[in-house]
């Protein structure tokens, strides 16, 4: 190779690899997990409220989002068909996220220590996705370097 294409190519190639990329660019795209572990509507109200400010935000920016809502112990009435007090509005989201990919996980453990105790089968609302375990769901997405928050 001549000398003055060979320095071109190291030069392109020292100006790649110093540009910054964000962790987030590296990957495609946001990513952030919300634990939900109360029944209280407050706070399944807040989550609903900061996902909805994170799509919007990323959205503006034309950036890409996924967002994983886990609910697990008293937090499963979020999802559950008979207890849900926002189960409009997690029907309303899960269309309103698009093009942000979002998930509402169920921790299988809670749902079936529930279904134990009360006797009966529990059915969750369609939006919501089976998980084996609600806490084992964030240390794994925590691991793929999910950003966590629990409001």
């Amino acid at each position: 190779m001549r000398q003055p294409a060979r320095r071109l190519i190291l030069f392109l190639l020292a100006g790649l690899a110093a540009a910054p990329v964000s962790a987030a660019e590296g990957r495609g795209g946001h990513r952030v997990v919300f634990q939900v572990d109360t029944a209280d509507p407050a706070t399944m109200n807040l989550t609903l409220n900061n996902a909805t400010n994170v799509v919007d935000y990323y959205r503006a920016k034309n950036e890409q989002v996924e967002i994983d809502i886990v609910a697990f112990g008293p937090g499963l009435a979020m999802y559950r068909a008979d207890k849900s007090t926002v189960a409009d509005r997690i029907a309303h989201f899960a269309d309103y996220g698009f093009p942000a990919k979002v998930q509402f996980s169920a921790c299988n453990n809670t749902k079936t220590a529930m279904e134990r105790a009360e006797g009966h089968p529990i059915t969750l609302l369609p939006q919501a996705t089976i998980v084996p375990s609600g806490v084992v769901q964030i240390m794994e997405r925590q691991e793929q370097g999910w950003s966590y928050v629990r409001p």
